[in-house]
């Protein structure tokens, strides 16, 4: 069935904390939706939101207020991103597709008060978004996902398939973000045969190194890194971690690699080097090795010998040093690495552009997880509409 197409604002802010991402879609659809990227820009969180979004990420006590003001402020943060990208654009919105800001993932069963079950919370207040723009607004995409048996992420994978699966070549779709992510899609395979799940760290090691030992956001293109050595020793008993041996679908985020493991991380690599660099060149070397460790094991032997795309976007395809790294232990792989924005669509943008297809497919009432991916029961209809 043919549907009016729209106009879809993506608004994603990930697990980095660093700031907002704004992806500006026309979705149509005739026999399957094709997607047209008509602009992304990026806003960085102000700083005293920044200290807030990381001091409730994980936190061991906080209060109700601090909570409920920072959902609130979220939600007017998420306004003003797609306010000055429509405005910068001169687009006319139809829908907003918005994360939120993932502040607990728990994405399989732990008992709390006599029960067990998983749990998810994105914050940032969807009534907020949709008075300020104007336009109704899908938010709170996980949870359905998890209600169904699923670990209520990762859901780009609808974005992957769509945009990316290939009739004669495997395609591997790897996000570097503050978590690692990656979608595989064997050549010619059906929606049901995707296989996505989180690799493991991504930015969030190396962002906590390099504000801990140099003052600094991040580690740009990889600079520090570069001048740093790898600590063999340390990278094989982290390499060592049960959330690496774990089958797919599994999640990650700040619960498994935030502060405690950073922490815990630099003490290994101080305890075997007095140098700094060694560490950022070692948690960089992480990233790359969790990553190539997680493709060998769990998607190269579904990949049939047939050629594979490494498509990676994300922050981390910014990092040249990573990059290098990433490249010299896929490509004895058999792959053949690429940025998504030599498919069409830059790396700062893809995950925002996910959410605004998940939003278009939750306002036509279609499911959009992938039960493949996430593990659910079954295809459910994601998020929850609120109206202007």
């Amino acid at each position: 069935m043919k549907t009016k197409p729209m106009t879809v604002a993506g608004v994603m802010s990930g697990t980095s904390a660093d700031g907002v991402d704004v992806a500006l879609v026309r979705i149509e659809k005739n026999k399957k939706p094709v997607l047209t990227l008509l602009a992304h820009e990026g806003f960085p969180y102000p700083a005293p939101l920044r200290r807030a979004v990381l001091s409730a990420m994980n936190a061991s006590s906080t209060s109700t207020a601090e909570l409920a003001r920072l959902n609130w402020r979220l939600g007017l943060a998420y306004a003003d991103a797609v306010r000055k990208t429509v405005q910068k654009h001169r687009v006319d919105l139809d829908l907003i597709g918005c994360h939120g800001q993932t502040l607990y993932h728990q994405g399989q069963p732990a008992a709390y008060a006599g029960v067990k079950f998983g749990c998810t919370w994105q914050a940032g207040e969807a009534a907020v978004l949709a008075q300020e723009i104007g336009v109704p607004v899908v938010s709170n995409f996980r949870p359905a996902d998890m209600a169904a048996g699923g670990q209520g992420a990762p859901l780009v994978p609808l974005l992957d398939f769509v945009m990316f699966a290939d009739r004669k070549r495997g395609r591997v779709l790897q996000n570097i973000g503050g978590i690692a992510n990656l979608t595989a899609i064997r050549a010619g395979a059906g929606a049901d045969e995707v296989i996505a799940f989180d690799t493991g760290p991504g930015n969030m090691v190396m962002d906590a190194l390099a504000q801990k030992l140099f003052e600094r956001k991040f580690d740009r293109n990889g600079e520090i890194a570069a001048r740093g050595e790898v600590l063999a020793n340390v990278l094989a008993a982290e390499l060592r971690n049960k959330y690496f041996a774990a089958r797919p679908p599994r999640t990650a985020g700040r619960e498994q690699f935030g502060r405690d493991y950073a922490d815990r991380f630099l003490s290994a690599c101080r305890r075997a080097s007095h140098k700094p660099e060694d560490a950022l060149a070692t948690a960089t070397a992480l990233t790359a090795a969790s990553i190539a460790q997680s493709y060998k094991k769990f998607v190269a032997p579904q990949m049939r010998g047939t050629a594979v795309d490494y498509v990676v976007s994300g922050g981390g395809a910014r990092n040249t040093m990573l990059m290098a790294m990433l490249s010299a232990r896929l490509r004895p792989l058999g792959c053949e690495i690429a940025a998504s924005a030599d498919f069409g669509m830059p790396v700062e943008a893809k995950e925002a552009a996910a959410f605004a297809l998940l939003a278009w497919y939750t306002w036509h009432r279609l499911p959009a997880n992938v039960p493949a991916a996430t593990g659910a029961k079954r295809a459910v209809v994601l998020g929850q509409v609120t109206y202007v």
